[in-house]
């Protein structure tokens, strides 16, 4: 699985012309499936998002956890994440996963979220969405658990 990790003042995605997540402050998400992930790939992503030190302490330290912070997450699925872009000039998405695969999973790695305590706000898996938000610092990362 593969994660990219946004701070973010704000966040809203939206199908057509309705909301269907939105936040405050906290973290942005775009989660990708490939072929070989399993449940134990979400369990290692959730933990590691769950406790990302990446908000500021009292000093301006990076040292807090959006736990920490009572932030929320806003996590939306995209398969684009695998998309091959080696050769040619058009992206190659072989190694992202199924729906069949990635819908549960992807569905897995937000429960595990909601389970620690976290408000996780979500996208409509295989829908056509528009994301939009305020990236806070900037600060971006990305997370694979490979």
């Amino acid at each position: 699985m593969r994660v990219v990790v946004q701070r973010c003042k704000k966040a809203e995605v939206m199908v057509g012309e309705t909301t269907v997540g939105q936040i405050e402050h906290g973290l942005m998400l775009l989660v990708g499936v490939t072929h070989e992930d399993t449940e134990q790939d979400a369990k290692y992503l959730a933990d590691k998002v769950a406790g990302l030190r990446i908000f500021e302490d009292e000093i301006g330290k990076m040292n807090l956890s959006v736990l920490e912070t009572g932030g929320q997450i806003l996590s939306v699925s995209q398969f684009t994440l695998y998309g091959d872009c080696r050769k040619g000039k058009r992206p190659n998405f072989m190694l992202a996963a199924r729906p069949e695969l990635a819908k549960p999973l992807y569905e897995k790695f937000n429960e595990l979220l909601r389970a620690q305590g976290l408000i996780v706000e979500t996208g409509v898996f295989g829908e056509m969405m528009d994301v939009n938000f305020t990236n806070w610092g900037p600060v971006t990362l990305i997370l694979d658990s490979r």
